[in-house]
């Protein structure tokens, strides 16, 4: 039986301030483990995606552009037809270095294939095939990244870290999504608001208001199953809902500017109220969370998926000598600033500094970080769900797994069920 990872402490802010940088800790030797094997070399680096959506073909494009030595090796996704698209693109602009020959697999074990046969696997699957991924690439010695969110549920989140930690010890690169990270007019905001400009942060509001996505049509002759797997951002049990798949990156961020201190507890308002319709599975279109910290401090979270409604997404973070604006890259009050440094794409930057790092045999791993925050939004998502005041230790701890007992095109999809806030049977959520 494999042992549970406790649950994070809630440090003070004190404390939390001194832990910083912790995770850049020592390094074994690379000689010890398969992670050191490109350090210092220019050998070619197989590349592997699994999940050939356009977030995972972007991270391919990415991939191949930050060095020079990386190759296109397997592909995989449960759809043969994404499989297919996605080839057909990368040859387009990558043609001498596409080598997959037999290598292109699909159906629900499609990531074993291709993990077995790569030096470095790409993830962007719905998030609720990532930790079981995540252990296969650990397991298998592999190194890789991993698209936002790393679970849907608190299980998953549990198995991720255990994941991380193995995967230091192997010294594997272990990299999250979590692109913002690799703004650098967001890392030089951040510093300062960590170097005191705006005082101690004693509020943060964040919001990700925008349109809806694309909801697929059913098509005739489509199993549950596949239907729901085609439409995956609209099943709780795929995508974790909307503030887990997508808001959680202002998640990521609040946990950035609090050093990784989590919240003590959560509570909610959320629904439906436009996206009524089947084919928009049993996700929410609004959730409202207010988050409270040890000592204080105080998170509000709005996300919204509404048609012809105002978009906005923004990090506003209050101190108690001004306020960071971390979109605008902008400081107010005591100290007046605002970035004019250099702005390289994000995404590219991301693949760079990972792709770098597995060269030097230093390779990236803020596995424990992402998994934490995708906790975080999860437990939002658990307080707008069942209406009550939820706790971190409440929601780390819950054993509530969304998924289905076995996957197959024509095995049980998970029953579609709109969580109704109040009503006891989903108070787990």
């Amino acid at each position: 039986m494999r042992s549970r990872p406790s649950s994070p402490s809630l440090p003070t802010r004190r404390s939390f301030l001194q832990t910083a940088g912790a995770a850049a800790g020592t390094l074994s030797a690379l000689t010890q483990f398969p992670g050191g094997v490109f350090a210092g070399g220019d050998s070619v680096i197989k590349v592997g995606l699994v999940g050939c959506g356009g977030r995972g073909t972007g991270a391919l494009f990415n991939a191949l552009a930050a060095d020079k030595n990386t190759k296109v090796y397997a592909l995989g996704d449960a759809f043969r037809d994404r499989v297919d698209d996605t080839l057909a693109n990368v040859t387009r602009s990558f043609s001498s270095r596409v080598d997959v020959g037999d290598r292109c697999f699909d159906g629900f074990d499609a990531y074993k294939h291709v993990i077995d046969c790569c030096d470095f696997v790409i993830l962007a699957t719905p998030p609720h095939f990532r930790p079981v991924h995540l252990r296969e690439c650990v397991e298998k010695g592999k190194h890789v990244f991993f698209e936002k969110p790393v679970a849907v549920d608190a299980p998953g989140v549990r198995s991720v870290i255990e994941s991380a930690r193995k995967a230091k010890e192997k010294n594997l690169c272990f990299a999250s999504g979590f692109c913002y990270r690799y703004d650098l007019a967001k890392r030089e905001t951040i510093q300062r608001i960590h170097d005191g400009a705006i005082g101690d942060v004693v509020t943060i509001h964040i919001t990700y208001n925008a349109g809806p996505l694309r909801a697929r049509e059913r098509e005739k002759g489509w199993t549950d199953m596949q239907y729901q797997v085609r439409n995956w951002y609209y099943f709780t049990w795929l995508s974790g809902d909307h503030i887990v798949e997508q808001h959680v990156h202002n998640h990521d961020k609040v946990s950035w500017v609090v050093r990784g201190q989590m919240p003590i507890a959560a509570t909610g308002n959320g629904g439906r109220q436009v996206r009524t319709e089947a084919k928009y599975g049993n996700i929410y279109d609004h959730h409202a969370v207010a988050y409270e910290y040890a000592h204080g401090l105080k998170v509000f979270s709005f996300c919204r998926q509404m048609r012809d409604t105002h978009f906005e997404v923004s990090d506003h973070v209050i101190g108690t000598k001004g306020q960071a604006q971390l979109m605008d890259h902008t400081i107010s009050g005591a100290v007046t600033w605002v970035y004019k440094g250099e702005a390289p794409n994000m995404y590219q930057r991301e693949l760079d500094e990972i792709l770098a790092s597995i060269r030097s045999g230093q390779p990236i791993n803020d596995g424990e970080s992402a998994a934490l925050s995708s906790m975080m939004a999860i437990m939002g998502r658990m307080a707008t769900y069942s209406g009550q005041r939820v706790t971190w230790q409440e929601a780390f701890e819950s054993n509530l797994t969304l998924g289905p007992a076995e996957y197959g095109w024509d095995k049980p999809a998970p029953p579609v069920v709109v969580a109704m806030p109040g009503h006891a049977k989903h108070r787990a959520f």
